[in-house]
Parts: C-alpha cells; sequence; structure tokens
C-alpha cells in the first residue's frame, strides 16, 4: 500500500507538470484541445492525489509501522478516531492534505459549468497548477509520507496526547480548508490582470470561493481557540502563539478583502487596493505554512525545523515577486471609475475598516516576527509576548467595533451627520446606561471594559435595529407574520442580514474578549495538601495531585473542589 500511495503521488506529480507545460502552450497558440487535454490532468492529478490519501489513511488504521509516518504518529493502542486525524498530525501528511484540498479545489474550478466559458480560466488553470506541483515536488523529494522505517519496529511512537482531543481533529481541517481556499481567487485576480479583465468580473466568480474559505478560516481558528482552552489553559482564546497569529493574520486581511469588494462591484472603487488585498492574503497562508515548517519560532504547533522550510521560503518569495511585479505592471488599467463623494458615506466606512483591519494585521504580523528580526539584525532573539499584543490589538478591535455600529446606518455616497445621529439615537439611550451600570456594579475603577461593554452593546443594538425595521416595514407591506417577514427578509437579501448575523457573532466573541481581559483575576500561591485559596469569595481547597489513566497514557491532575459560601 505504501508502495502505491508514492507511485500515486509521482504520477501525479508528472502528470502536474505535464499539464502545466500543455496549459502553457495551449494559453500561446490559442489550441483549445492542448487547454482541455491540461484539464483532464488537473483532474487526473485530483485522483491520483486522492488515491495516495486514501493509501495513507489505509496505513494508519492498520497501524502500518512499516512506514515511518505511521510509526511516528499512531500506536496499536491509539484509538480508530485518532488514527485517521493522524493523517495531519506531522509535517508530510499535513502537506498531503494540503496537496488533496488543492487539487479538488482546482478540478471543481476547472470543471465548473460556470466557468467554462471565462476567458481567464487558462490562467487561472495554470496558476493552481503551479501551485500545484510545487506542493507535489515537497511530497514527492523533501516529505515523503510513504518513507520506509529504516528497522522494523512492533509498536508505533503515538499520538502527542495534546492532540488527542476532538477539536485538534476538525481545527486542521478547517485551517487548511481556509488556507488553499483563498488560492483561488488569488489565482482569478492574476488572471485578470494577465487578460486585462480587471473590472469586476473576477470578484463575482469568486466571491463564493471567498466567502467560503474566509468561514472555514474562521471556524479553524475557533476550534483552534477552543482546543487551545481545554488543553493548554490559556483563557478561552490563544495567548498569541507564533503559529496561531499566523492563522488570525491572513483572517484579518481576507476580512477586510470581502467588504473592499462590494465598494468595488457598487461603486467601481478600490481596484488597486481590492488586488493588494488578495494578494497579501494568498502570500500570508503561505507564510503560515512556512512558519509551521521552518523551525523558526517555539509552538506548541511547530513541526520543528526541516529543509523543506527553505524550500517555502524561496516558493514565497517567487509568487510575492511575481504577483506584485505583475500588479505594478498593470496599474494603467486598475483605475478607479468613481471618486469618493464625501467623508461621510458608507464607502469612506468601508474603507476605514479596511484600515484598521490591515493595520491590526501588521501590528501581529510585526510582533510574530519580530524575534525573527532582531535575531537577524543584533543577534540576540527578542521575545515579544502577549502584552504587546493586547496593548496594540485592543483599542484597534474597540474602534472597528465602533466603526461595525456606525457602517450600516450611514447612506451610500454622501450621508448626512444629523440623520445618521438620529440613526443612532435609541441604541446610544440603551447602550450608555448599561455601561454606567457595569461600571458602578463592578467594583472596578478602571474605565476601558464598561466603556469596551457600552461600545459592543451599541453595536448589537444597531445591528438589532437593522433587523427590526426591516422586518417591520415587511410586515407592514405584505401582512405577513412577523416571524414570516423575517425569515423571508434574511432569505431574499442573504448578503446584508448574512453580514449582520456575522457582526452580532464578532460581537459575542468580543463580548467574551473584553469580559476576560478586563475582569479576570490571577492569583499565584505555593500550596500545600490541605490549604486554600480564596478568590473572589470562592473557596478552592488543594487536596494534592491524582492520576487516572486514559488509554496507554496517564493524565496527572490536581484535586481542588470549589466552594462558595
Amino acid at each position: 500500500m505504501a508502495d502505491l500511495g508514492y507511485l500515486a503521488l509521482i504520477l501525479a506529480l508528472a502528470v502536474a507538470v505535464y499539464s502545466l507545460v500543455v496549459a502553457l502552450f495551449g494559453v500561446k497558440s490559442g489550441d483549445r484541445r492542448l487547454e482541455e487535454s491540461a484539464k483532464g490532468g488537473i483532474l487526473a492529478v485530483a485522483i491520483l492525489v486522492s488515491v495516495a490519501s486514501l493509501a495513507l489513511v489505509n496505513l494508519l488504521v492498520k497501524s502500518d509501522f512499516s512506514v515511518l509516518y505511521v510509526y511516528q504518529y499512531t500506536s496499536r493502542s491509539l484509538p480508530l478516531f485518532y488514527k485517521l486525524s493522524a493523517f495531519w498530525a506531522g509535517n508530510s501528511g499535513s502537506l498531503l492534505l494540503w496537496a488533496l484540498v488543492l487539487t479538488i479545489y482546482a478540478a471543481i474550478v476547472a470543471y465548473s459549468q460556470r466557468h467554462r466559458h471565462d476567458k481567464s480560466l487558462p490562467y487561472v488553470n495554470i496558476i493552481l497548477l503551479i501551485n500545484t506541483v510545487f506542493f507535489l515536488f515537497a511530497l514527492t523529494f523533501l516529505a515523503n509520507p510513504f518513507e520506509r522505517t529504516p528497522v522494523p519496529v512492533s509498536d508505533g511512537y503515538g499520538l502527542n496526547p495534546m492532540l488527542q482531543n476532538p477539536g485538534m481533529v476538525i481545527h486542521p481541517i478547517t485551517i487548511f480548508l481556509g488556507y488553499v481556499g483563498f488560492a483561488v481567487p488569488f489565482a482569478f485576480a492574476m488572471a485578470a490582470l494577465i487578460t486585462k479583465q480587471t473590472g469586476d468580473e473576477w470578484i463575482k466568480v469568486t466571491r463564493r470561493w471567498s466567502v467560503i474559505a474566509w468561514m472555514f478560516l474562521s471556524l479553524g481558528n475557533l476550534y483552534g481557540a477552543q482546543w487551545a482552552y481545554v488543553e493548554l489553559g490559556w483563557g478561552g482564546f490563544w495567548a498569541w502563539d507564533p503559529v496561531e497569529n499566523a492563522s488570525f493574520i491572513p483572517w484579518l486581511t481576507a476580512t477586510a478583502f470581502i467588504h473592499s469588494v462590494m465598494i468595488q462591484e457598487r461603486k467601481d472603487m478600490l481596484k488597486v487596493w481590492n488586488m493588494a488585498l488578495i494578494i497579501i492574503t494568498y502570500l500570508l497562508t503561505l507564510f503560515g505554512t512556512w512558519l509551521v515548517r521552518s523551525g523558526v519560532m517555539t509552538s506548541v504547533h511547530a513541526f520543528g525545523t526541516s529543509d523543506i522550510g527553505n524550500f517555502f521560503l524561496g516558493f514565497m518569495a517567487l509568487m510575492t515577486f511575481a504577483s506584485i511585479g505583475l500588479l505594478l505592471f498593470r496599474m494603467d488599467s486598475l483605475k478607479d471609475g468613481r471618486e469618493f463623494e464625501g467623508y461621510l458615506s458608507r464607502e469612506s466606512s468601508f474603507l476605514l475598516n479596511n484600515l484598521l483591519l490591515v493595520g491590526g494585521a501588521f501590528a501581529v504580523f510585526w510582533g510574530t516576527i519580530f524575534p525573527l528580526v532582531s535575531q537577524l539584525v543584533r543577534g540576540v532573539t527578542v521575545t515579544v509576548g502577549p502584552p504587546f499584543f493586547n496593548q496594540v490589538a485592543g483599542p484597534i478591535l474597540l474602534a472597528m467595533m465602533l466603526l461595525m455600529a456606525i457602517c450600516p446606518l450611514i447612506a451610500w455616497r454622501r450621508a448626512s451627520l444629523a440623520k445618521t445621529l438620529r440613526s443612532c439615537m435609541w441604541p446610544l439611550i440603551i447602550s450608555i446606561p448599561a455601561g454606567v451600570l457595569i461600571y458602578l456594579t463592578s467594583g472596578d475603577s478602571r474605565l476601558w471594559p464598561p466603556f469596551a461593554f457600552t461600545v459592543l452593546i451599541f453595536v448589537g443594538l444597531t445591528h438589532l435595529k437593522e433587523f427590526i425595521a426591516g422586518v417591520r416595514i415587511r410586515h407592514q407591506l405584505t401582512k405577513e407574520s412577523w416571524l414570516t417577514a423575517l425569515w423571508r427578509l434574511v432569505s431574499k437579501n442573504r448578503r446584508r442580514y448574512g453580514g449582520y448575523l456575522v457582526h452580532l457573532g464578532v460581537v459575542l466573541i468580543s463580548l467574551a474578549v473584553v469580559g476576560t481581559m478586563g475582569y479576570q483575576t490571577d492569583i499565584t500561591k505555593t500550596v500545600h495538601i490541605g490549604d486554600t485559596i480564596e478568590i473572589e469569595g470562592y473557596t478552592l481547597t488543594y487536596q494534592g495531585l491524582r492520576e487516572k489513566p486514559e488509554g496507554t497514557n496517564v493524565v496527572v491532575y490536581a484535586d481542588m473542589p470549589v466552594t462558595k459560601n
């Protein structure tokens, strides 16, 4: 089975190279037969990579320890559920998962009816094939998941106990579906530049791809945060771990992109900005993949030092120079059709939203790579801790929330300040007293937590106001019941109200962040058996360390009953 898997990878690489060459000749000569042959090759590559993936799954399930990867990440006693998750537990397996998702996405794009008559599709196929060849080359020659063990073994090393958690089964899949998904809009954007079709057509074609990739990246970050809370005790969300940052940064730029393309669709503006955003998002997904595999950062997620890190760095540099060079070369075809008509307008608020998101992404990126920069410049690694990220990201988050509250109430083109303030009136009337009440009852003299809660309550109320206003108008016009009016309002305006639902989800996350950061209490104390810890009216009694078996693992934990009054 291992030989079959490796043979499938070799054939996949060969067919991918063939498809890339044929696609290039097809584009140059205009020969449709060559383009169709390249499409057939893309489908064949997806099938071959699927065969290789099934072969690895079979080896993991059967505990074939003659394969080094199976030995390193499974054992005979490991439950079947986690044997399957071992597929992406290591470097080579996770690369195979990446290649599997990429080739399936590429096949869907190539054979999609919607894209069939798109003149830029051959170029899209070429760009996706370049990515495919890169990953298959890495799998075949640098990180072979079917490598044999040097000596016979009777049992495997087993899976890291911290990875034996349902959250860590879902987290990598969703992250990869998000990471790889952004290769598709990137490919369409580059194809639009090559063919000089730089209107909003490529945005319309890739909108669904962008939203789906963003959704999976969002889920990946949330599942990762849940896993970290359970396994590492990070307090409900990550403590700015470098690898977690690497998946959060492209989420910020992708969020900016999804908002910004709406302006180009509606107003024929921000063309250069949108191209830059999708290029940056794509490059950041490569950066995150490189960070995990390079060994340059210390993280619970990193795979350790390997030669593949330099290979990734080279590919990332190549794609950076190629995409930015193409953008600069085609700047003349990216002129905006309109200009901003007023500082107070929805277009301006969207642009400010973008600047805050990109500013937040840059701040987190700089804090993440600063140890590398300090090592290169001074020869000393200077670590940047959570306080830096909290102080920088906190105000940006709060400003973004405030803008999120006001943006739905602002008109397009040019808005009236008086009318906008009137729209904000009753959310303000409720949120300000609520913030004052939080301040008075918290017993805390700091102003920023109740102020943050006031802003978040204001955001929630402005969005609820939009739902209430829409339902009321529809109910009056159609005489439908209130629930029917709500359902049809949302279902017939999915983009608008779907966006509002996402905003309410972000509000809930922000409430949790502010509550944890603003009102948590930390106590560090050395205790002996029988000693107690008093904290916020609760009493924790330390009754000693305990052990319990969990499969082949032994869990050591502190027995600390919690009482109040």
